[in-house]
């Protein structure tokens, strides 16, 4: 029988201290990661919730380094993120960027790269299935463009307020100006991680990877109350295991429910076996 491990990251807010006095308060990546590992678990999945001030570069990795420590070829590894996202200038890093810019997971310490991720995923070895849902937002620009691309109403529906200035409060966006302030003070660090792994990350393929995130690289993700709305509309399609179609249907029903300001991406990295594919989401 296969085994199935996941690990579910959801952080509330971050450490004042290395995001030079921001703590990116949010209200519901806590729950977002219990429901997801729930969901885990009643998939047969072993899970690993990671809250908050636990939720280090150093403790996720670790998790990760000792899944793929137990996972061989047919095994499958979930892994969501509830948080903020950013991102940061690639000045030095590979070459796989369009845009020149790292997107990146902001973890309780500080900015992961999305680089990082996939040299953790290289780890695993081939043959691994991974599914990976990140309710987070991934555009530095996005708050600055929300008066462009979102009419006032559109602004009070999503977010309960007209202003583009308060929607960082409701939405799992790194501020640009915070993300260039960090940039500059920690450049030297950066630039070094990105060198090494433009170096490190073209030996070990990827192993075949799906992945759904909260939305388009020019929108915003919406925190809530209870759940983010991505994950809040996630939890609903899937109904408690009633869903039965494959990935890129429950991509497509999520989608369905979501506002057209915040639209679902899915993509896929390495690659996936079109039996991975047409599996049922969550299925070991």
């Amino acid at each position: 029988m296969p085994t199935g491990l996941s690990i579910h990251v959801g952080l509330n807010k971050v450490d004042p201290t290395a995001y030079d006095g921001w703590d990116g308060k949010l209200l519901a990546c806590e729950n977002d990661a219990r429901d997801m590992a729930s969901v885990a678990r009643a998939g047969g999945f072993g899970d690993t919730v990671i809250l908050t001030a636990d939720g280090t570069v150093e403790n996720i990795t670790g998790e990760l380094c000792k899944a793929a420590g137990r996972l061989k070829s047919g095994d499958m590894l979930l892994f969501t993120y509830s948080g903020h996202g950013g991102q940061m200038d690639n000045v030095a890093g590979s070459d796989d960027e369009p845009d020149r810019l790292d997107e990146t997971l902001v973890f309780f310490d500080r900015q992961f790269l999305d680089d990082e991720l996939d040299r953790e995923f290289r780890r695993f070895e081939e043959g691994v299935r991974i599914f990976v849902l990140l309710d987070c937002c991934h555009s530095g620009s996005a708050i600055e463009s929300l008066q462009g691309l979102l009419t006032p109403e559109a602004l009070q529906s999503q977010f309960q307020t007209r202003d583009p200035g308060q929607v960082e409060a409701a939405s799992r966006l790194m501020p640009l100006l915070k993300q260039q302030e960090i940039f500059a003070r920690d450049r030297p660090f950066y630039e070094g991680l990105q060198r090494e792994l433009k170096e490190g990350n073209g030996g070990r393929p990827v192993p075949g990877a799906v992945l759904i995130a909260a939305c388009q690289d020019n929108q915003v993700a919406s925190d809530g109350d209870v759940n983010g709305l991505f994950t809040a509309n996630l939890l609903k399609v899937w109904e408690k295991g009633a869903f039965q179609g494959d990935y890129r249907t429950f991509h497509r029903d999520i989608q369905q429910r979501m506002p057209a300001n915040q639209s679902p991406n899915f993509y896929t990295t390495g690659s996936p076996s079109d039996g991975f594919l047409k599996q049922r989401p969550f299925t070991i």
